[in-house]
């Protein structure tokens, strides 16, 4: 490594074992307070910083990218997604930026798939009947009935490597795999699947029951769940997104649910920036909806696996070398000397 240690700043808490590592290997300054940061308090802690290690909920654009301090060279991204940064105005400044791809694919595909299972079986509903009911009569032939999920058409929006693993345990429970991706998969992944490709997404959604997305965020993925898209989807079909909330039209999400043209929709992610939306909320209250507090890749294991990752990736950075995971933009812009 440089004769001096790499000086870091980490926008948010991480578990304990990575501060401590990171704490051994270079000079670092922690958000003790673990609230989001504002672009001016990221500046602050930026001034003779070599490396901002960012989240997901730190707003990185073009804007707060021209006023970085001229020493950072690099933003290690805490997380697989990375539309909180705006790539092109990065790689244009001259900077890398990396991610933590990988780390998150089983857990988020658990999370989907436990979602899939709570939505059309209302375990979330029976638990709250109890609580609410201490005199509950019990069990009837006719109390809490839901639906079967074998049998049922899965359409998958985005087949990466957490869509395929989606599959794979959404095939172990029986649903029929479908799915739209900017790819087809060879048969070796489709045929243990025995999944449809679909190169129509309007197509697939009016032959599925249950819609789970998992594309990431990007100029062309944006409302991906469109207001036209959600009408064209079968009566009481159900939505499911671990993603990115940005990729659905969460206020016409709302409106075709409290009209009844959808069944359900679990959520793990929704916008939130004005707090969560009280319709949403009041849907949730009636059981319409089930939502879960960002929770999809929240596991012991994947965090430290995240900041493994952070630390590699500065490592090699700091090194000379390219990090293993860094971040290229679509459309390269003529890039700036930096640092």
């Amino acid at each position: 490594m440089t004769s001096h240690k790499p000086k870091i700043l980490v926008t948010r808490r991480l578990p304990a074992s990575i501060e401590a590592r990171m704490a051994t290997l270079f000079e670092t300054d922690v958000n003790e307070a673990d609230v989001a940061l504002t672009g001016d308090d990221i500046l602050e802690g930026l001034a003779g910083k070599d490396v901002l290690v960012s989240t997901i909920t730190d707003r990185i654009d073009a804007a707060l990218i021209a006023r970085l301090p001229p020493s950072v060279r690099l933003i290690a991204q805490f997380g697989n997604g990375v539309d909180n940064i705006d790539l092109e105005a990065a790689w244009a400044a001259g900077l890398t930026v990396t991610n933590t791809p990988s780390v998150l694919t089983e857990d988020t595909a658990d999370m989907a798939t436990a979602l899939m299972l709570a939505l059309p079986r209302r375990l979330v509903e029976g638990t709250q009947m109890l609580l609410r009911d201490r005199a509950w009569a019990g069990w009837s032939p006719t109390s809490m009935l839901g639906h079967r999920l074998r049998g049922k058409a899965l359409g998958i929006v985005g087949m990466g490597r957490i869509g395929m693993a989606v599959a794979s345990r959404a095939r172990a429970f029986g649903l029929n795999i479908h799915y739209y991706s900017r790819n087809r998969r060879p048969p070796g992944v489709e045929t243990p699947l025995e999944a449809q490709y679909w190169h129509d997404l309007d197509a697939m959604l009016a032959a599925v029951d249950i819609v789970s997305l998992h594309t990431p965020l990007t100029r062309d993925t944006h409302h991906i769940l469109s207001a036209e898209r959600l009408d064209a989807m079968k009566p009481g079909a159900f939505v499911i997104n671990v993603s990115r909330p940005e990729l659905l039209d969460e206020t016409a999400l709302i409106e075709r649910l409290e009209s009844g043209h959808l069944g359900g929709a679990a959520l793990d992610v929704f916008e939130n920036r004005n707090g969560i939306n009280p319709r949403l909320l009041a849907l949730a209250e009636a059981n319409r909806v089930v939502l879960t507090a960002h929770m999809a890749s929240a596991t012991m294991e994947a965090r430290v696996e995240m900041g493994e990752a952070v630390i590699v990736n500065i490592r090699a950075f700091m090194d000379g070398h390219q990090p293993p995971h860094r971040l290229l933009p679509e459309s390269p812009l003529p890039r700036s000397a930096r640092g």
